[in-house]
Parts: C-alpha cells; structure tokens; sequence
C-alpha cells in the first residue's frame, strides 16, 4: 500500500471532530414508538439489532429504540431537521394519526406552527412522551 493510499480516511468514517452515530431511545413498546416516528418523518424501520429497533435518519445517524418496562420512561427532546417539502408532509401525517402539534416545546399553542430564525418549527409528542421536534431551519447560535 503506497503513503498516499495509506493517508486516506475509511469512506464513511469522520475526517475531523465527532459525529453522533446512533443513541438509543427508551421505549415502552419498541415497536410501536419505532413505527410512529417512522411514519411521521416518511422514514423506515430498520431490522432488529440485538435489542434494538433502528430508524435511520439517513444523515448518518440511527435512533435506536430499546425498550423498557419495567419503569417509567423519561421525556427526552429530540428534534430533526427536514426540508420545506418533508415539514408539510410529517405536519399532515400528524393530522392523518390524529397526533396534536404544538408551535412551542411547552406544548401551549396547540394545531399551530412557529417560523423560527425565518423557518417552520413544530413539536409533538411520541407514543412515551418523548418531546419531538421537526424544523426547517436550525438554530442560529450566537
């Protein structure tokens, strides 16, 4: 193998800082939770992996539901970045299951949208109470 080729990063692996992989969701119905989040963002349920149910976000990054129920699961937010396009579909996909969307995290403005940093933003809740977000715009940091 010559230096060059020697020097050159595996493809798909990071060139340079750290890149989130997968993290694992707690659930109470892996399967269900799974299904939700898939259907809402048009995404697929991956195969069984040991314990864990994947749905690929297709950035690189899996969320990998593991269920628990012997206790009560935690509220965690997660939120996802989609396209103008994808913002509309997961809001009438919401409406289609019924799901209530809020413009706000504190879910006070229900059936009702932000426009955050000159984008669209809406939160709702999964199956165990777990904040989702979809957002067409991220967050400018300071």
């Amino acid at each position: 193998m010559s230096h060059a080729q020697h020097d050159q990063p595996e493809p798909g692996l990071p060139t340079a800082g750290a890149h989130l992989n997968h993290t694992a969701v707690y659930a109470s119905d892996r399967h269900v939770s799974a299904e939700f989040l898939a259907a809402i963002l048009g995404l697929k349920v991956g195969a069984t992996f040991g314990p864990f149910l994947p749905v690929d976000l297709g950035n690189g990054v899996t969320l990998d539901y593991y269920e628990k129920r012997e206790e009560p699961i935690q509220s965690q937010h997660y939120a996802f970045l989609v396209p103008d396009e994808q913002f509309d579909a997961a809001i009438a996909r919401l409406d289609e299951v019924g799901a209530t969307y809020y413009a706000d995290p504190g879910h006070t403005e229900p059936g009702r949208i932000n426009h955050l940093f000159g984008g669209r933003g809406a939160y709702f809740e999964d199956p165990d109470g777990h904040n989702m977000e979809v957002m067409t715009r991220p967050y400018v940091r300071p």
